[in-house]
């Protein structure tokens, strides 16, 4: 299948309508038919104005956090366009992909 690598990237500690980004965004994907995504909490790194961010031993707010799916051209611009509407500023990268399954 021909569609697009979708991630987005923020923090642990951002939050939209008291529940965490990377949780809405996961809620969205589903509510909008995306089939799979995917979390992953980094250790450390930077963004636009070259802040350091980082999961400290004690305190995991500022950890970076990205959520990452394989979607149509479709779904991509759907969720795009929720987040939009929403007020949202998320930093995202959009990469043509060609994805499938080994069982296909």
């Amino acid at each position: 299948m021909q569609g697009v690598l979708l991630n987005f990237y923020t923090e642990q500690n951002r939050k939209h309508h008291g529940t965490p980004l990377a949780e809405w965004l996961l809620d969205e994907a589903r509510r909008i038919g995306v089939s799979g995504a995917t979390v992953v909490h980094a250790a450390e790194g930077f963004g636009q104005a070259g802040r350091l961010h980082a999961a400290h031993f004690f305190e995991l707010a500022d950890q970076p956090v990205e959520v990452s799916m394989a979607v149509s051209d479709d779904d991509a611009d759907r969720m795009i366009a929720r987040i939009r509407q929403e007020g949202l500023k998320i930093f995202y990268v959009r990469i043509p992909a060609v994805f499938g399954s080994t069982l296909d």
